[in-house]
């Protein structure tokens, strides 16, 4: 029995499968295997007189002007607004734990009075809510959210779970100035195919990377949200996607990790287009012994041959857009813009 061909035949099969089994729990999820439900879903535009809610899903309010002045905001848009617990509730950097958070956004989602759900800040937090959020609820009962930074995480996981489109935009603690408010209502209120451009507004024009077209479904958000997610299945698959991108104090050589953690993760390859939108803060403590951000997209981004720029408005500054997660866009990296190609609301 010792030489019995079969089962030496058997015994190597076996560790052969072995092997393999361990590098395959390792791998990131295909395309294929990715959740994403690629229905776009659109929520209703908003008009004047409907109800909305303001929710903190990540950080605590630590600013007592905060709310009211972000209430006086959307009243003045002829809005009506409903004031979450989040708002109140201090749960160490969190605005309130993990369950109350998830059941307000549930709940928020569910309650068919209530037309969007704008968030009040950033911070951190989102991610500890993804394993409690009803998805189920959410796709029933489409509706807008917008939000930016850390809000990042709901957004993009709300788009892969359900289709729905979502809005990366200002919080409750942005500025509201003309610029801004010029695209929240052209793409919440009024449901237009906006050209984002810069044009009249930035302080510096944006830098091309690599010139051309390209059209594709439009993701993204604040990065180091974005990389902290890969691996899960939260995210949408990246083929053929236009991915934008922000960031804020981060050092250069911590901005390269990231980017090269999405290079690593087979991200950058599948994608149709790239948009950096402003890296505030992301200077070298000693310039001297390190590369610029600039440097840093040319080294990485530059070699993906495909239309690429640097310098929309996008990120943690005064003025920005309201971009539409899971809307159909094309991109001019040689004039730095995003066309929307559908309207993201009905």
């Amino acid at each position: 029995m010792q030489n019995d061909p079969s089962k030496r035949k058997f015994i190597k099969t076996l560790a052969l499968g072995a092997a393999v089994i361990p590098l395959q729990g390792l791998a990131l999820p295909k395309d294929e295997e990715q959740n994403e439900v690629m229905t776009g879903l659109k929520p209703l535009r908003l008009k004047r007189g409907d109800t909305v809610a303001i929710s903190s899903p990540a950080g605590a309010i630590w600013d007592d002007k905060l709310v009211p002045e972000f209430t006086a905001i959307l009243e003045g848009l002829g809005l009506k607004v409903i004031l979450g617990k989040t708002l109140s509730q201090k749960y160490g950097f969190l605005a309130g734990d993990d369950a109350l958070r998830a059941k307000e956004l549930n709940d928020f989602f569910a309650d068919k009075t209530i037309k969007a759900i704008f968030t009040a800040k950033g911070g951190w937090g989102c991610a500890r809510l993804l394993d409690k959020i009803d998805f189920e609820i959410i796709k029933a009962n489409p509706k807008i959210i917008m939000g930016f930074s850390d809000i990042t995480c709901l957004l993009n996981a709300i788009y892969a779970k359900t289709g729905l489109i979502t809005f990366h935009g200002p919080v409750g603690n942005s500025s509201w100035g003309d610029f801004s408010m010029k695209y929240v209502k052209q793409v919440l209120f009024e449901g237009k195919r906006s050209l984002l451009s810069t044009t009249g507004y930035a302080q510096d024009t944006p830098v091309t990377l690599t010139g051309g077209k390209a059209k594709g479904v439009l993701v993204g958000g604040n990065m180091s949200v974005l990389t902290a997610m890969l691996g899960s299945n939260y995210l949408p698959s990246w083929k053929g996607k236009i991915l934008f991108l922000e960031e804020t104090a981060e050092e250069p050589y911590r901005l390269d990790r990231m980017i090269t953690h999405l290079k690593i993760a087979g991200v950058l390859d599948q994608l149709a287009g790239f948009v950096w939108g402003k890296c505030v803060k992301c200077e070298a403590e000693e310039p001297e012994k390190a590369f610029t951000f600039m440097q840093i997209l040319d080294q990485q981004i530059k070699p993906l041959n495909i239309p690429a720029f640097y310098g929309a408005m996008i990120g943690h500054i005064e003025n920005k857009y309201t971009l539409p997660i899971g809307v159909e866009v094309e991109m001019d990296a040689d004039k730095g813009t995003i066309q929307l190609l559908e309207p993201a609301v009905v």
